[in-house]
């Protein structure tokens, strides 16, 4: 591929994940912020996900299922941009390792190596975006006080409280959820999108149906293996300064504290967001991309 083609190829993957993006948050946040309250509200202030929903619709209306969606609306261009973009970036590097390769596509760990490849960069902006919108999502809950009015009066409190350090706690968490979460979702997506081409057709080609079925069985693939550290992670980034001293310490005391099955706290809004939300992204990206193609 000549250098034009990979850096038109570069910006399309960047805007493409950007739309992508904006569709999984319309579609997905009441789930998300069903699933954080679940992980971090201390025992017994919820009996499951309805309850959630309920108390949360009780207290606040409609607009309390979108609370905190400020952050990941705004953020959810970049991180998803990026996300796309270095996914893109994560398959050229497997390309360039190995330029006499007889199959130009993709073995299933050559893609996971892509795939987990993606999470690095995207956790520089995924984590401080992440961090600003669990707090946001937490406040209200039970008879807490509502201490920031939106996402720059959190920025500006979190930096107060404790620099650049407070906002970007969380990092190494999200990365551990995201790695090996990414490589399952891209995997996922590409393995299935192939196994549901009709024969004689190019799985690049846009199918409603495929492009559905295997952005939603994606998200399912990732969140699968991403409940447990993303209950740390909404952990860390939601307690007060100094509460843990890192992922273990988190995993320890959340364990020693309710049990193991803290740990998957979240399970089913995160599942039930999976599907849907996933689908809608990988549409978005896909729709993206067929429309930039014939324009371009």
């Amino acid at each position: 591929m000549s250098e034009k083609k990979q850096t038109a190829s570069s910006i399309k993957s960047f805007i493409s994940g950007g739309c992508g993006g904006v569709a999984a948050v319309l579609v997905g946040h009441p789930f998300d912020l069903t699933k954080v309250r679940l992980q971090t509200a201390p025992q017994g202030t919820y009996t499951g996900a309805i309850d959630v929903v309920k108390q949360t619709l009780a207290r606040d209306g409609l607009k309390g299922m979108y609370r905190g969606m400020g952050p990941p609306l705004v953020g959810v261009t970049p991180i998803f941009a990026i996300s796309f973009w270095s996914y893109d970036l994560g398959k050229k590097i497997v390309y360039s390792l190995t330029p006499n390769r007889a199959n130009t596509k993709l073995s299933t760990a050559e893609l996971a190596f892509a795939g987990f490849f993606s999470a690095i960069p995207t956790t520089l902006v995924a984590a401080p975006a992440e961090r600003i919108k669990v707090v946001l999502q937490v406040q209200g809950q039970g008879t807490a006080a509502t201490a920031y009015n939106g996402p720059i009066a959190a920025v500006r409190g979190l930096y107060k409280e404790g620099g650049l350090k407070s906002i970007f706690r969380g990092s190494g968490a999200t990365l551990v959820r995201d790695g090996p979460g990414s490589a399952a979702y891209f995997v996922t997506y590409e393995e299935c999108k192939k196994a549901l081409t009709p024969a004689g057709s190019d799985p690049s080609q846009l199918n409603l149906g495929a492009v559905i079925v295997s952005g939603g069985m994606a998200g399912v693939a990732m969140w699968s293996l991403g409940i447990p550290p993303d209950v740390i992670k909404s952990r860390i980034q939601s307690a007060p300064q100094g509460t843990y001293s890192g992922f273990i310490d988190c995993a320890r005391k959340t364990i020693a504290q309710d049990g193991v099955m803290a740990l998957f706290k979240g399970f089913g809004p995160a599942m039930a967001r999976a599907f849907p939300a996933n689908a809608a992204t990988f549409l978005g990206v896909e729709a993206s991309l067929k429309l930039m193609d014939k324009l371009f």
